[in-house]
């Protein structure tokens, strides 16, 4: 890999990993336009890496906190409030995990086509739109009960399917049962640390298999710009998504999937 493709593929996985644009749409752009080869598994894992210490470190604070009423009175008869939101990310993991487990291999086969790819960005994108718009004043995650972490866990199940977008779907489904905005992405991005850490680590288990070469400069630079793309999507889409909602996400993403329909297939 060049300079320019490591830098290119890397800001594309730190931003399209939180941004709701999906980033099976965007991986197929630079291979298709511009006749790149795959990045490869090592890369693959690298950048997970850096998305992965992003969010974590943009919610130290929580994860700590989360973590530690866990522990304290999580498996109590009265959890307090932090508790079951750590109780509430697990449950809404565990549909995507099953689904993994069980359809991977059958998405691989049958659904990685660009027309699949483009009609789910056009078609989630369209329902991320709806939900946008008929989301009111939402909920705090305070309010949050089990049946919407449930509701929220089975959607990002369909985020294995290429193009739906993980951040894109799970905020879709928070908006729908009534959680407000930030509130919303707050809750994809925290739902996202345990999927990217499985992913990342079933990457490096497959990693530790091959016995390929690793270019380590490559990879590390990957993981750092993907890291500091994540963290800056995150900061800067938390602090303006009230403000703009998730219309230029939804107008972005027919633009996207008309581009890859027509040029594309």
């Amino acid at each position: 890999m060049d300079l320019i493709e490591i830098i290119v593929l890397a800001l594309l996985q730190g931003l399209t990993e939180f941004l709701p644009i999906s980033s099976s749409a965007h991986l197929i752009l630079p291979s298709r336009m511009l006749g790149w080869e795959d990045q490869g598994l090592a890369f693959d894992v690298a950048v997970h890496v850096g998305t992965l210490a992003a969010v974590m470190l943009y919610f130290r604070r929580d994860i700590g906190v989360l973590t530690l009423n866990w522990f304290k009175t999580g498996f109590s008869s009265a959890p307090n409030t932090e508790a079951k939101l750590a109780w509430f990310v697990v449950v809404a993991t565990i549909p995507a995990g099953l689904a993994g487990l069980l359809l991977d291999d059958w998405i691989e086969a049958n659904l990685r086509s660009t027309a699949v790819i483009a009609a789910t960005t056009i078609g989630f994108g369209l329902l991320l739109g709806f939900a946008d718009k008929t989301q009111k004043d939402g909920i705090t995650l305070t309010h949050m009960t089990l049946m919407m972490a449930l509701v929220i866990g089975l959607a990002q199940a369909l985020a294995l399917i290429p193009g739906t977008s993980r951040s894109g779907i799970t905020i879709t489904a928070a908006l729908l049962v009534g959680l407000h905005r930030v509130e919303a992405a707050r809750f994809s991005f925290l739902l996202s640390i345990p999927l990217i850490l499985a992913a990342g680590g079933l990457k490096t288990l497959e990693l530790a298999n091959s016995a390929l070469p690793v270019d380590w400069i490559s990879l590390a630079l990957g993981a750092a710009i993907s890291a500091i793309s994540a963290w800056l999507c995150i900061y800067y889409f938390l602090a303006f998504i009230n403000k703009i909602g998730m219309m230029p996400f939804v107008v972005y993403r027919l633009i996207l999937g008309a581009v890859l329909l027509v040029f594309f297939i």
